[in-house]
């Protein structure tokens, strides 16, 4: 799951999952990762955003996963951001995808929408998982990113969004929206 975070970052899903299985299909731990030269493991995840970038953190986090943590990764987003290429997003990701513990993994559909909505005030990402992790219920928080990502990919757009077609149009304040369909 980490792992495959880090290749998504930047990424489209229809890239991501392909890349990852061609990486898994010949390293599946951090150990056996290891073994892959920078230039192997760049050409299983081509076309991921950044691969030559990824291609290092990868390496960088399978070592450090082994030196620090017997090659386990960590089950608190306190642990996973000591982890060097490890931010918030991911660490929430991880411990939700991974670990099915509560987090709210902030991307920019979720940072996007819910300040257009209105529901938080914020000016990036960690402040809208913050401002989020004290109004939103636990309950809510895993299936949070899920739900915004697919309404910011195909109603909620970034430019223009559709808002003639929101199914909670009723419900939004609009903020910051100058023009939509």
């Amino acid at each position: 799951m980490l792992v495959a975070c880090i290749l998504s970052l930047r990424t489209q899903d229809t890239t991501t999952g392909p890349a990852s299985e061609r990486l898994f299909a010949v390293a599946k731990t951090p150990a056996t990762m290891l073994r892959l030269t920078p230039r192997a493991i760049e050409r299983l995840i081509y076309p991921v955003g950044f691969y030559r970038t990824k291609a290092r953190v990868i390496l960088g986090l399978c070592r450090d996963l082994l030196a620090r943590w017997d090659g386990r990764v960590p089950d608190t987003i306190d642990a996973l951001l000591t982890l060097k290429g490890v931010g918030r997003k991911t660490a929430n990701l991880v411990v939700t995808m991974g670990y099915g513990r509560p987090g709210i993994c902030v991307d920019t559909h979720v940072h996007r929408i819910s300040n257009r909505l209105g529901y938080v005030r914020t000016k990036s990402p960690d402040e809208t998982e913050m401002a989020l992790r004290a109004k939103l219920p636990r309950r809510h928080w895993i299936g949070y990113n899920d739900l915004l990502v697919a309404f910011g990919q195909n109603v909620c757009t970034p430019i223009s969004p559709r808002c003639s077609i929101c199914p909670v149009r009723g419900l939004c304040r609009r903020v910051g929206v100058t023009a939509s369909r």
